[in-house]
């Protein structure tokens, strides 16, 4: 069995409010612990029903779960007591970075520079939590979109094991492509040695 299968496989049998519920955790979890491939389980979603609507129910649930993860980091953060210090040293980040508003969010989808999305929102004194979570949205609905779009194509034009294939390694491709971009632009602002 292919790594691609096995992947794959682990959304057998759940059914589509299954495969719902479990992107929805996925990008919950991946907004608030830790990295889980979002784009990759995204389409593994999408592999049980090819269709633009499946894939819309699962564009929404991606945005919830994104949205309810960030912002549970977010009412953490600014719950708990933040040394001034770290939030000066989070400022002096996002002023390095690019762009320094709340516009990075969508950067941030190309080129992943922002850890713990939540926390900075929580951080940085001049951002707007509405203009973040419009951003977040619209960057979700995009970048998210595009993969269903393609996915939808392959599905259509391809067998499914020739789609899954050409989206792993598309998606495979553009993570790398981004963790390229994020290296290169960190290293051109001198944060990392």
């Amino acid at each position: 069995m292919s790594l691609g299968d096995w992947l794959f496989s682990l959304f057998d049998g759940l059914g589509e409010p299954g495969v719902l519920l479990c992107i929805f955790v996925l990008f919950f979890i991946d907004a608030v612990i830790f990295p889980t491939l979002p784009e990759v389980f995204f389409l593994l979603g999408l592999d049980q029903n090819p269709t633009v609507l499946f894939g819309s129910e699962l564009l929404l649930v991606a945005v919830l779960g994104e949205l309810a993860g960030i912002f549970l980091l977010y009412y953490i953060v600014k719950k708990i007591r933040v040394p001034t210090r770290v939030s000066r040293i989070a400022e002096k980040y996002i002023d390095f970075l690019v762009v320094s508003d709340e516009r990075i969010i969508l950067v941030n989808r190309i080129a992943p520079m922002i850890p713990f999305l939540g926390a900075f929102i929580a951080l940085i004194k001049t951002w707007d939590p509405r203009k973040c979570a419009f951003y977040i949205v619209l960057g979700c609905v995009l970048k998210y979109g595009i993969i269903m779009l393609a996915g939808n194509f392959f599905y259509g034009y391809f067998g499914s094991d020739t789609a899954q294939t050409v989206m792993l390694v598309a998606i495979v491709a553009v993570i790398v492509i981004s963790f390229i971009a994020s290296y290169v632009k960190k290293r051109n602002a001198g944060l990392e040695s």
